[in-house]
């Protein structure tokens, strides 16, 4: 099997996670400078066998989408171009952020970890990549 990826994208850095090859397990791969991700995800896409990439829908309270959806849209379509063959979706990130810092706070980390603003977005994208095998 292929594994799963999936993508919290953010206006500074983006979280993200994989799954195993069984895609059973759901973890955070890395955090990556966002003006660093296409060469980042062509170099992983070209050596890493994925399925899906799923990339976080950022939407505002009222549904709308956010701002930040429209650099997303233009990274969805380099790799579309890049990789025409794999499969993307898009799934919901509502919250991510904040339960990812809740998580670490239940989790007993440190202050000063949880200031770590790469781990909160790579945990993100973890529970983007759970959310949706969960809706699988």
């Amino acid at each position: 099997m292929s594994k799963l990826v999936a993508i919290d994208y953010g206006a500074k850095r983006t979280g993200i996670a994989e799954t195993d090859s069984l895609q059973i397990i759901a973890s955070g791969l890395t955090t990556v400078e966002t003006k660093d991700l296409q060469e980042f995800m062509k170099s992983y896409l070209e050596k890493e066998d994925v399925e899906v990439l799923v990339v976080g829908q950022a939407k505002r309270m009222s549904g709308e989408l956010s701002e930040i959806e429209g650099k997303i849209v233009p990274f969805i379509n380099f790799i579309k171009k890049r990789f025409p063959l794999l499969k993307i979706e898009r799934q919901d990130e509502g919250f991510t952020s904040q339960i990812a810092f809740q998580s670490m706070i239940d989790g007993g980390l440190s202050k000063k970890k949880r200031r770590d603003k790469a781990l909160v977005d790579k945990i993100s994208a973890t529970l983007i990549l759970q959310r949706f095998m969960e809706n699988r």
